[in-house]
């Protein structure tokens, strides 16, 4: 019997040796990763996954990162025990969280433009956006869509939005456990205390237009993960593996190569 507390997988690649699971951050899946996954599977098998209260895995209570890096050793141990573990935004501080807690887990640990500190932007404004659409009024994923942007002004990201909408017959519902999320936003931008650091070797990549890893960030990286390398995609923001995927696939496909 499967495990209804076990993350949603995709498998990519069919080779051997250590798979490389990959977190996606708030409001995203493992859909958003698809492309990148298929690329690096040409030379590994990859996993993504969908976080609790994202996508097609189990909604829960309780989205603090101690549980979301719980819930990655889990799917690490279905996997075998040992993965690369790739991580970005509040999927990279669930996966810093899951290598200061079970540093036995992982190969090689990238995270992808987040640092292990608190920040101040909430996301709460969006999860308020959302949940003012009435799903029940629409047919379409794309007329909801059209019914964000309205409201945040912003088309690439109301498209973003529009991909956790799931269409069943001619009903839609979000694939984002939007309430669970809202309650839990304050550990969900900020980062939990934590002891000791992680002796082997990371990486970390940024946008050279983001500022989620400056300043308080990058001490907090050094402190916690003395080892890490911290790498810049000049001119790529926050969603720098959208923004510039070429250059943050050859960044990374070197890393794991060596």
């Amino acid at each position: 019997m499967s495990d209804p507390h076990l993350l949603k997988m995709v498998h990519f690649g069919e080779g051997s040796g250590t798979p490389l699971l990959i977190v996606h951050g708030l409001f995203g899946s493992g859909r958003n990763w698809r492309a990148i996954a298929r690329h690096l599977s040409k030379d590994r098998p990859v996993v993504t996954v969908d976080l609790r209260n994202h996508g097609d895995s189990f909604w829960n209570d309780d989205n603090t990162y101690p549980a979301l890096a719980d819930d990655l050793a889990k799917v690490i141990s279905h996997l075998g025990g040992k993965a690369d573990v790739l991580g970005h935004s509040m999927g990279g501080k669930a996966a810093m969280v899951l290598a200061l807690q079970n540093p036995q887990m992982i190969n090689r640990l990238i995270i992808a433009d987040i640092a292990p500190i608190g920040y101040l932007h909430s996301q709460s404004d969006n999860i308020a956006i959302m949940q003012s659409i009435p799903l029940q009024d629409f047919d379409r994923r794309s007329a909801v869509q059209s019914a964000l942007e309205e409201k945040t002004g912003d088309a690439s990201l109301s498209a973003f939005f529009a991909q956790s909408i799931e269409v069943e017959g001619e009903q839609l519902r979000w694939l984002l456990n939007l309430d669970a999320l809202e309650r839990n936003m304050q550990p969900i931008i900020g980062f939990p205390e934590m002891t000791g650091h992680y002796s082997d070797d990371a990486l970390f990549i940024r946008g050279g237009t983001s500022d989620y890893v400056r300043g308080s960030g990058e001490r907090e990286i050094a402190r916690l993960f003395p080892k890490a390398e911290i790498r810049t995609i000049d001119g790529a923001g926050h969603w720098l593996h959208a923004e510039n995927p070429r250059e943050f696939m050859t960044i990374l496909s070197d890393y794991l190569a060596v």
